[in-house]
């Protein structure tokens, strides 16, 4: 909440390469919403949907996402939503779309205070809303089980930490309508593609539920699976 009033206060500075006067200056901007483009892992993990995102996960966007969501400056969220939309554009068409953030650990979010991914999803939805889309953000996933932090864990390890971690819990089911897979597309989101285990469990759970997601969209990638293993994405 510090950093947040501070951002509101204080002159800004890029969160990606801390240039004075601006939260996101032009040259971070272009590496974060440059390029929208079907970045999915290779290989990929068995059930990955199609992934999405809006750049590469460069060493500026990653300084973003980790201001936004380790060190409280919320006011971040706004951009990388706008890069978000714009990934979930470029692969739905003119679809209308369902957004289903994956789901973060109930102490992961006690730590930070605020559920990053589902934000991430809201703000995108209003972005798609104001640019026509017939958009619904559906929270409907949840942990069913402990998972533990996923930085610097292999492809492999990510995969068992995640084996059958997510779930459509019964109080959730209300939310999943038999038309979906019909005319909208469902998205998976997060904020990062690493190597993909976790939208592939997400991906297992919606389809579990009777539910399969169209792609998965997020903010940014990583060029190959075992590399920049930093953050809690998968």
């Amino acid at each position: 909440m510090t950093t947040a009033m501070l951002d509101l206060i204080l002159p800004p500075r890029c969160a990606g390469c801390d240039a004075p006067g601006v939260l996101v200056c032009p040259r971070c901007a272009v590496e974060l919403h440059g390029r929208p483009a079907r970045r999915t892992p290779d290989p990929a993990p068995p059930g990955l949907p199609a992934c999405w995102s809006a750049g590469e996960y460069t060493p500026a966007v990653r300084r973003m996402i980790i201001a936004y969501k380790e060190r409280g400056r919320t006011a971040v969220a706004r951009p990388l939503a706008g890069a978000l939309a714009l990934a979930v554009a470029a692969a739905a068409g003119a679809r209308p779309v369902v957004l289903v953030p994956v789901p973060s650990a109930r102490p992961v979010l006690r730590r930070r205070g605020h559920d990053p991914v589902t934000r991430l999803a809201e703000l995108a939805a209003g972005y798609l809303g104001l640019a026509g889309w017939p958009v619904t953000v559906a929270g409907v996933l949840a942990q069913r089980r402990r998972v533990a932090d996923q930085a610097g864990l292999s492809s492999s390890q990510r995969a068992a930490n995640l084996f059958s971690a997510f779930t459509v819990p019964a109080d959730r089911n209300a939310p999943v309508p038999r038309s979906w897979g019909g005319v909208e597309a469902v998205v998976l989101v997060d904020d990062i593609v690493t190597t993909g285990a976790t939208l592939a469990e997400a991906a297992r759970a919606l389809r579990e539920a009777g539910v399969t997601p169209s792609f998965a969209a997020a903010v940014a990638a990583t060029r190959r699976r075992d590399q920049n293993r930093s953050g809690d994405g998968g």
